[in-house]
């Protein structure tokens, strides 16, 4: 698969999985912790997130629709993979194993295939303008250049 469509269909996934989370955080709060895990703050942190993989996804995607720089938005993105990763390991006794196998799993790859995909688009390709994320945060390209 080429480069450019990987870290799309990557920075989609991280922008459904974020509005899942922003949507949905007790339900996410209870898959990733069981029972207790929708309790107290745990869905605060979990809208938090949720908005953060938002921005990282969109920011990706708008990057690549502008032919703007993008190794910085997969360096990020893998590296708040590789946090939520190691977080997780640490903080093992509170998710459910399936939880815990499933997120270190994903920022493992993340922090893994994202610098290289980051490297492999620098510079920047061309703008592959008419994403549906970049046409609904604003950017048209008809009038952007």
């Amino acid at each position: 698969m080429e480069a450019r469509t990987l870290a799309v269909v990557g920075a989609r996934a991280r922008i459904a999985v974020g509005i899942a989370g922003l949507a949905a955080p007790r339900m996410a709060a209870r898959i990733m912790g069981g029972r207790d895990g929708a309790d107290g703050l745990t869905p605060l942190f979990v809208r938090m997130t949720g908005a953060r993989d938002i921005v990282l996804g969109l920011g990706t995607v708008v990057a690549l629709d502008r032919g703007a720089p993008v190794r910085g938005w997969l360096e990020g993105s893998a590296m708040a993979d590789a946090a939520d990763g190691l977080v997780s390991i640490l903080g093992r006794d509170k998710l459910t194993p399936w939880a815990l196998t499933a997120t270190v799993a994903v920022a493992t790859g993340s922090a893994i295939v994202g610098p290289l995909l980051g490297k492999r688009l620098d510079p920047p390709p061309p703008p592959d303008p008419g994403h549906l994320e970049a046409v609904a945060t604003g950017h048209h390209p008809v009038t952007d250049a």
